[in-house]
Formats: structure tokens, sequence, C-alpha cells
């Protein structure tokens, strides 16, 4: 019989060994800066995928694989980020192009980024959630945690998360209830996100609605503008380009706001 504080110790182990395999073994970096990625459709990625039930395949020249952008897969190994992003991690849904792989590629070309920085991206996002599926001791949850666990481990102590970008809140237009209740359950996951991290001061990027599932799109986007916590910046999706399913942004309105993601992160390190 094992002693009874032996199984933590393995499992942080495994967490650091499956995601530094792939580092081995094909990747050449390592990465130093991880941000998250959580939320629901808009941030998983529909870009040129709202037609006749499958994606495009047109990866614009912001979303081209690169070494320095890497992302934690599935299977908590770290590589080669390519489009769409949130493969294995949105199930059960049609993918297309999101904003993280533009927002990587904005962020090493700033000026103000680290000199040798590689990005790390942790895709978490699942369409169709409502915030609540995102609380504290959720699915959603602890999938998000155990993969920013997993990410930060597989840096071999180079890396460290930098931010959580969040996009979400269309779901939570459909009933009046939920969208006046969406600061304070926003506010509630900011809190148990740092917490549960050991990050206090953790960077949020907070992303305003443009479209929604219901028609109480307006309260929701009140709501976000009035959530507070110290260290949260705020980007604006509304004015960007729709599809035609007039709830997901296009591929084009997905690069620029991965360049906006990049350019409010850009803004706290100066």
């Amino acid at each position: 019989m094992q002693p009874a504080a032996a199984p933590a110790m393995p499992s942080i182990l495994l967490l650091a060994l499956l995601a530094a395999t792939a580092l081995g073994a094909g990747a050449v970096r390592t990465p130093t800066l991880v941000f998250i990625l959580a939320g629901q459709s808009n941030m998983g990625g529909r870009g040129g995928a709202t037609l006749n039930n499958r994606w495009d395949g047109v990866v614009p020249r912001e979303c081209a694989p690169s070494p320095r952008t890497l992302r934690l897969s599935p299977a908590l190994r770290w590589e080669e980020a390519r489009e769409p992003l949130h493969s294995g991690i949105d199930v059960g849904n049609v993918l297309g192009v999101g904003p993280g792989i533009p927002f990587a590629h904005a962020l090493l070309r700033a000026p103000a980024c680290p000199k040798g920085a590689v990005v790390g991206l942790v895709p978490c996002a699942q369409g169709g959630t409502p915030i609540a599926n995102w609380s504290r001791g959720s699915h959603l949850y602890d999938r998000m945690l155990t993969r920013a666990r997993a990410a930060v481990a597989g840096t071999n102590g180079k890396g460290r998360v930098a931010a959580m970008l969040w996009f979400q809140g269309e779901t939570d237009t459909i009933r009046r209830e939920d969208a006046l209740a969406y600061t304070g359950r926003m506010e509630a996951l900011i809190r148990d996100v740092r917490r549960d991290l050991g990050i206090p001061n953790l960077l949020v990027i907070q992303v305003g609605i443009a479209t929604g599932q219901g028609k109480f799109v307006d309260l929701v986007r009140k709501a976000q503008r009035a959530v507070r916590a110290p260290n949260l910046r705020y980007v604006d999706a509304m004015g960007l380009p729709v599809a035609n399913d007039f709830t997901h942004l296009t591929t084009p309105a997905q690069v620029r706001l991965g360049k906006m993601l990049a350019d409010a992160y850009v803004a706290t390190l100066h």
C-alpha cells in the first residue's frame, strides 16, 4: 500500500512529463509567455466555418504556423500552433479561425515584446457555454486549470502564465436573469482562477461581445463593462465583421481581434 501522501507527487510529475514530451521531439523552443484562451465559440474560432457545416480551410498569413507560437494539445503536449487552434478542445463543433494565433503573431511583432519570447497558447474554449458552466468546480473550469498547470509545467521553469484571454457571453443573452447575473459571475471567475493558479494579479483581458443568441445583448455588454477587478482589461468586438449566421466573427474579424488583444496586452508592459 502506498503512503497517503504519495498520489499528489506523481500527478504533478505526470503533468510535467506530458507537457514536455513534444519539446524534445520536434518543437525546438519552450514557451516563455503562456496565455489561457477561454470562453465560447468566438474564442474557439468559427472564422470560415459557418457555411455548409465545414471550414473553408483559408489560413491568412497572420495565422500561419511559426516555431515561436505553440499550443498545448489535448494530450497536454506542446506543439506548433496551427488552425483550427481549438481542434480537439472545442468538441462537437465545426471549427475555423480564432483570435489566438493572430494574437501571438501580433504580440511577437510588437517592439515591447520581450526579446526571444515564445508564445504558448492554451486553448480551453467550448462553444455554446454560459458563464455559469465555467464556475469553480465545473468540468470546464477544472479542465482549464489542469491545462494551465500542465502548460507551465511543460516549460521546464522557463515560462509563466502571462494572461487569460476571455471571450464569452453570447449564450448569456438568452435569459434576462443570466444577463443580470453576468457581472458577479465574471468577478467570481476572475477571483477563483487567480486563487487556484496562485497568481493573485493575473492579467485578464475580457472581450465585449458583438452578437448574441438571445435578445439581451445590450444587458450582457453592460454587465461586462461593469466588471470590477484589478488588472482587468477590456477589448470590444462590437463593429467587427460578423458571418452570415449573425453570431460568429469572420476570419478577417478574428485576425483583427487578435491584434486588438495583443495591443491590450502590450499596453500593460509599459
